[in-house]
């Protein structure tokens, strides 16, 4: 690290020279989280969430005056976005956000100098797509399945671990595994990888509607805890299961992106044992903070991949 004008430092990350500014910018005032303990937490996770980035089209919902500021979505590299950074030009229909040509030009996290560079941009959070592109940038067909589990109030994390039982249950049936992921907001994520034959020849509207089709099953034989429907007034005291974000133009956070909360919680991998503790007792799950979050990782590595 080396010193420049005003609130901004050069650093080197990986051969890149990035120039760094407001270090000591309050971005979480209730915890007074800085501008550099995000990018130090970023530093410190990126080995395990790096790989859940890769190939993968970003979306950045970005708090540049920090999180009790104004935010914003962006798909596109912004101006000024650096040479070395990859990116992929993604077609889209009917946006009102891409280059005026049909198109979205998005930036791909695959290094630590390109997340660095998010990270200093207050980009709090990393939303992804289930596909991933190629070397040249096309995307291809989903590789995973998402389940959204939304706790309408007073539910909360102990019913969504219930409902993330019986979502485990109903793919199983279906030939499929998952694993859970704390929101970091209210609920869990539960992905499901598609096999190398058979479902892989799923798109992304093949895999929504095998997703509300599990959803759709589970209302019907749980409607007391479980509801597929996107109307908020029918979700009180229910886990609502979107399954609308398989659509391909839909994302969601990524495992281990920090959430733009009033505390940094972190969209934090868990292990079934965990879920299960959680479906028994209300009180054994919580959503986890950024310290939390590396102390797992440097005991447990990603339990994503386990």
């Amino acid at each position: 690290m080396s010193p420049a004008t005003g609130n901004e430092v050069h650093v080197d990350v990986e051969g890149r020279t990035l120039t760094i500014s407001n270090l000591d910018k309050v971005l979480y005032p209730r915890t007074g989280t800085t501008k550099g303990e995000v990018l130090n937490y970023y530093a410190q996770v990126s080995p395990v969430l790096l790989p859940h980035l890769k190939d993968r089209a970003v979306t950045r919902i970005r708090w540049p005056h920090g999180v009790e500021g104004s935010s914003f979505f962006e798909k596109n590299a912004p101006a000024g976005t650096p040479s070395w950074v990859r990116t992929a030009t993604v077609s889209t229909t009917g946006s009102r956000t891409g280059t005026g040509d049909g198109t979205l030009r998005f930036p791909i996290c695959d290094d630590l100098a390109t997340l660095t560079w998010l990270a200093n941009l207050a980009a709090l959070e990393l939303h992804v797509h289930q596909w991933t592109v190629d070397a040249k940038g096309r995307p291809r067909k989903p590789d995973r399945l998402v389940i959204d589990l939304d706790p309408g109030e007073p539910a909360g994390l102990h019913e969504c671990a219930q409902v993330a039982l019986l979502v485990r249950a109903a793919l199983a049936e279906r030939d499929l595994g998952c694993t859970p992921v704390m929101s970091g907001s209210k609920g869990l994520h539960l992905y499901a990888p598609l096999p190398a034959t058979g479902r892989s020849s799923l798109d992304s509207d093949g895999t929504t509607a095998l997703a509300k089709e599990v959803a759709e099953v589970l209302q019907q034989e749980h409607a007391d805890l479980v509801t597929a429907t996107m109307t908020k007034a029918k979700r009180p005291g229910k886990v609502f299961l979107d399954w609308s974000q398989n659509s391909g133009s839909k994302t969601t956070v990524s495992p281990y992106s920090l959430r733009g909360r009033e505390r940094p919680t972190v969209a934090a991998p868990l292990t079934w044992d965990e879920v299960e503790a959680g479906a028994d007792d209300e009180l054994a799950l919580a959503q986890l903070s950024l310290d939390q979050v590396l102390e797992r990782v440097a005991e447990l590595g990603d339990v994503f991949e386990a």
